[in-house]
Parts: structure tokens; sequence; C-alpha cells
């Protein structure tokens, strides 16, 4: 059993193959075509340039060992090729720059269009995934994602793609000119190369995959602990977050060590391979001059030849490593982007109509998070348009499980919820929550300015509309008498303001969006018996005419409601008005009985 507070090793994903990962990414490069082909042209005219350098070489060499006499032609031939060499390197950066700068946009524009659909996808995913997921490690793997396109892109295309380019015109030219020995010995010592760097760099993958794990889980530790930065300081942990994240950062050493040692292993087997290739080429080809088959220049443009191939081979085991972890990285982002969607529109949806009097209807609903632990046990109510109806009951009845399938932030196991008549599993997701504005009982603010957080009811809505909801929320004079006012920031999950005024910033944003269906989960849990009772006041008025759903623990902000339900171990045990249910001398009489006593109802 794992020791409370010990470092985990995450579970390792599914790995895609790295085909189908490049299968994925290319849709998004080929929106972009003309400028990968022009790219592709632009590389292919770079390589051709790089290969005639050596070949000018040789006729260069060759040009310098004229026969007596030719003084005129010293002078005029030398500055001819010297003037074809100079403008065949300038040709091969010219190109190379071209081809960067064409293929920029086709790069950044599919990293900006696979952010932005994982973003999306990422908002689509069901509460579900939500709280079991790792905000830092999964922000890690986006921003790795991204960035691995760019990269490999530039290694795949651009060095890999380019190197086995000019290798292939270098076999064909040393074959054609020379004997097919030259070919063989090269096209041996590639194929050994490669085969060589492939097979170390598959087995040390593990170890750079195991580094980006125990990365990943490291930054979760440290951006949860910075999150809770408070509850840290109460219980005075400062050395155990410390001690937790110093255990993944260790793991991390350990793993980068291990990737570290086998690179040495790799670049002494690579530079073995060069050195036996470059030394039978240059055997070769000083046999030919010395036995009159070959020219200085022949030997002068092998080596060129070989010292052009060798050096983008040195970096072969950088390249192939770098393009497999960017599909590792790639893979990863497109596995959040694969994460099935729990709660999806059904084919053809359409929009929740007749909104103008809703009627909200719970239908004979099972709910369960956990089928081990049934949450709702065949629960059935209606809200008639335009009226109020309370929930209350203790904790773990299931009241706020209500509002999340009204929402539709799960899907039901069994029974009916409707809107207007509708089914709510049968209209799309985001017209259904346009339709319902709710007031949580445990506010999240954005960590920006007061009135950005209102405003995020309605964001078209102008700052007069801001202003008067945060009247109707009583909030005004509070933000007014900031040195800021409206543009004062809230500050991390809006920890600069009091529960209560949090509260009452989600309830100006709500009352701002004024929906046709209410629900105020404990809305006046964390305010002061004076405000509460103004508050009450106003969320009165604002429910008037609208479907409205209460969640309440004090029994005195829901007197008033058309109906009120008494929740127990997920199933409804009473139901009536106020009067009716203190008649009845049931459960609720009690709960409000025990309320007078400890104070709670102050009526």
């Amino acid at each position: 059993m794992r020791r409370y507070g010990e470092a985990i090793v995450p579970d390792s994903p599914r790995i895609r193959s790295d085909g189908a990962t490049l299968q994925r990414l290319l849709p998004y490069l080929w929106q972009y075509k003309g400028r990968v082909l022009a790219a592709i042209a632009f590389m292919v005219g770079a390589k051709l340039a790089n290969v005639g350098v050596p070949l000018l070489l040789k006729r260069l060499v060759d040009a310098m060992t004229l026969p007596a006499g030719g003084a005129t032609a010293l002078l005029v031939v030398p500055v001819g090729l010297l003037l074809a060499y100079g403008a065949l390197r300038l040709t091969n950066s010219v190109f190379s720059e071209l081809r960067e700068l064409v293929f920029a946009k086709a790069t950044h524009g599919a990293a900006r269009a696979i952010a932005l659909k994982t973003f999306e996808h990422l908002h689509g995913l069901s509460l579900r995934f939500h709280l079991e997921r790792q905000t830092g490690g999964m922000s890690r793997d986006i921003e790795r994602g991204v960035r691995g396109i760019e990269s490999l892109v530039s290694f795949a295309l651009f060095n890999l793609a380019a190197t086995l380019i000019e290798v292939l015109l270098v076999l064909f030219i040393l074959a054609r000119q020379f004997d097919v020995w030259f070919a063989v010995i090269t096209l041996s010592a590639l194929l050994l190369y490669i085969a060589f760097t492939v097979a170390i760099t598959q087995w040390r993958i593990q170890f750079r995959r195991q580094a980006n794990q125990f990365d990943s889980a490291a930054h979760s530790k440290a951006i949860d602990s910075l999150l809770n930065y408070e509850t840290v300081k109460y219980f005075n942990n400062e050395q155990f977050e410390a001690r937790r994240y110093d255990e993944s950062l260790e793991q991390l050493r350990r793993a980068q060590l291990k990737s570290r040692s086998t690179l040495g292993m790799l670049n002494t087997g690579q530079q073995l391979i060069i050195a036996v290739g470059l030394v039978a080429m240059l055997w070769r080809a000083t046999e030919g001059v010395a036995a009159g088959r070959m020219t200085i220049g022949d030997l002068v443009m092998v080596n060129a030849f070989m010292i052009q191939i060798y050096i983008p081979l040195n970096f072969l085991g950088v390249i192939y490593r770098e393009i497999k972890q960017n599909l590792t990285d790639l893979d990863k982002m497109f596995t959040l982007m694969d994460k099935e969607q729990e709660v999806a529109d059904a084919p053809g949806a359409k929009a929740l109509t007749g909104l103008d009097a809703p009627t909200v209807r719970f239908e004979d609903v099972h709910f369960a998070y956990d089928p081990a632990r049934p949450i709702l046990r065949g629960v059935s109510f209606t809200i008639p348009a335009g009226r109020t109806v309370a929930v209350v009951g203790p904790s773990g009845a299931g009241k706020s499980t209500l509002s999340r399938l009204l929402y539709r932030f799960y899907d039901i196991q069994q029974g009916r919820i409707s809107i207007a008549g509708q089914d709510i599993r049968a209209v799309t997701q985001q017209s259904l929550r346009r339709a319902i504005g709710i007031v949580p009982q445990d506010t999240v603010l954005f960590n920006d300015s007061v009135a950005y957080n209102i405003a995020y009811g309605r964001t078209d809505a102008s700052q007069a509309e801001v202003e008067q909801a945060a009247r109707a929320a009583h909030i005004h004079g509070f933000i007014a008498a900031q040195p800021k006012g409206y543009a004062t920031q809230v500050g991390e999950r809006g920890l600069k303001l009091s529960g209560g005024e949090k509260q009452r910033v989600a309830i100006a944003r709500t009352l701002l969006k004024d929906p046709p269906v209410l629900i105020f989960d404990e809305a006046t849990s964390a305010l002061d018996s004076q405000n509460e009772r103004a508050i009450q006041a106003e969320l009165r008025a604002v429910a008037q005419g609208k479907t409205t759903l209460v969640i309440a623990h004090r029994l005195s902000t829901v007197v008033d409601a058309h109906e009120i339900l008494v929740m127990e171990a997920g199933t409804i045990v009473e139901r009536g008005t106020h009067a009716q249910l203190l008649a009845a001398g049931g459960r609720y009489a009690g709960m409000w009985a025990l309320q007078q006593s400890s104070g709670e109802i102050s009526l």
C-alpha cells in the first residue's frame, strides 16, 4: 500500500504508433499545401546547390594544374569557378532561408489549430474528467505537444528528409563518376549507422518518457501546492510539500541521468562507424590517385562529399531522438483530444425552445457517480413555470446533484429530466446551459477584475449593466470604495475577496445573465444575517416569473417557496409548503426546531 504523501509514477497512457501520430498531424499541415510544396521545392533546391559545391571544388583544384603556357587560362578558369562556387554557397543559404520563411506559417498555423482544438475539447469533457485531472501535468502535456509540432516538422522534413535526399544524390554521383565500391562503402556505413542509431535510440526513449512523466508529476505537485497556498500555511506543511516535490524531482533526476549515460554510448558508437567509413573512403580515393585513375580534384571531391554527408549524420541520433520525443509529446496531446466525451449531444440535437415559461420536471430519476454508491433513487418532482421549489436535507442527501444533472454535467442512468417538455438529453448542451443560471455554494472567480467576473454572466454587457447587476447584488458600494473600482483584481480563484464578497459577485453574474431557469445552491451561505435578508429579498424579486430551484441548508431562506422538498439518502421523504410541513410534524419540522434552537433561524 502506498504511504501517504509518497511520490508516485503516473500511469503510462496508451502510446499510438508513430505513423498514426503523423497521420493525425498531416491534415493540419496540408491546409497549407501550397506552402508545404513550396518549402519542399526550396529544400530540394538547397540540397542540389549543396551537392554542386564539391563538384565545383574538384574542377577548381584540377584547373590549378595546367600545362606550360597556360597562364591566360590560369587567370580565367579559376576565377569563373570561384564565382560559381560562391554562387552555389549563396544559393544554398538563400533557398534554406526561403524554405524556413515559407513554411513558418504552416507550422505555426498547425500548432495553433491543434492547441485550440485541444482546448475546446477539454472544455467539452465531462465534469468527472475535470474533477479527476491533474491540471499541472495536463497543461505541461499541452505545452510540450504544441512545442513539439514545430520541432517535429523542422527535424523530420528539413533535417532527416533533406539529409536522405543529399545522401541519394551523392551515392548516384559516386557510383556514376567512379567505381561502384565508393557507393557500396558509403551506403554500408550509412545503413550500419542508421540501424545502430535507431536501435539504441529506441531503447533509450523509455528513459526520456519516464523523465517526462516525472516532470509532469513534479509540475502537478508544485501547481497544486501553490494553488492551495493558504491550506499549506494553515497546517504548517511547507516542509511536507517540499519533500513531496523533492521526491518527484529526485525521480526526475535519476531518469535524466540514465538518459544522459546511454547518450554517451550512442555517441561513441556513431563516431566509430563514421570514422571507419571515412577512412575506407579516403583509402579507396588515395589508392585511385596513386594508380592514376583519379585526380587530386577527385580526392578533394570525395573528401568534401564525406564531410557534407557525415556532419549531418553526427546529429542523426539527436534528430531521431527529438523526432521520437516530439512524436511522443504530440501523441499525449492527441490522447487528450481523444478522451471520450462522457456527455455528448445526441445526433441531430436541436436547440431548447419554449423558454418563455418553462416547466422543469424530474421523472423517476436514478443516478450514481459510482455504480456501487447510488445518489438519487427514483426522484420525481415538478417546478411549474414561474414557480420556486426548494430542496432541503442533510449533507449527502443528493441536493447539489440535482443542479449538476439539470446542467447535464452528467447523464442519468434511469428516468427523465425535461425543460419545457423537452428531454435535456435531446437538446444541445449549449442551448440548455444558456437557459439556466446558477449561484453556486462554492464560488470560484477568474484571476481578473471584478468587472470581468461579473460580466462573465453576459460577456457583451455594457459597464452600466454590470454596475446595475452589482447594485442588485448589494456589492456596488464595496466595489466603488476600492481604489481601482471595478478594475480591482480579485486574485487567484478570487482569494482577495471574502467568501461573502465572492458570493455576491456570483449573484451579480447570474442576475446579469438573466436566464429563464434559476438555481440557487446555498446562494447566501457565506453572507451575514443582515446582508442575507437584503439579498434574499432581491433574489425573490429576481425569481418572480422565473422557474427556480433553491437548494438550501438554512430553512429560513426557503419559507416563501411554493413547494419544499425534504431529501434524505437520495429520496424525497416529505414535500409541501412551509406551513404544511410544520403542521405535519415530520422531518422538516424537526429540522426547523433544531435550527431555531441553535440560532440559525432569525425571522
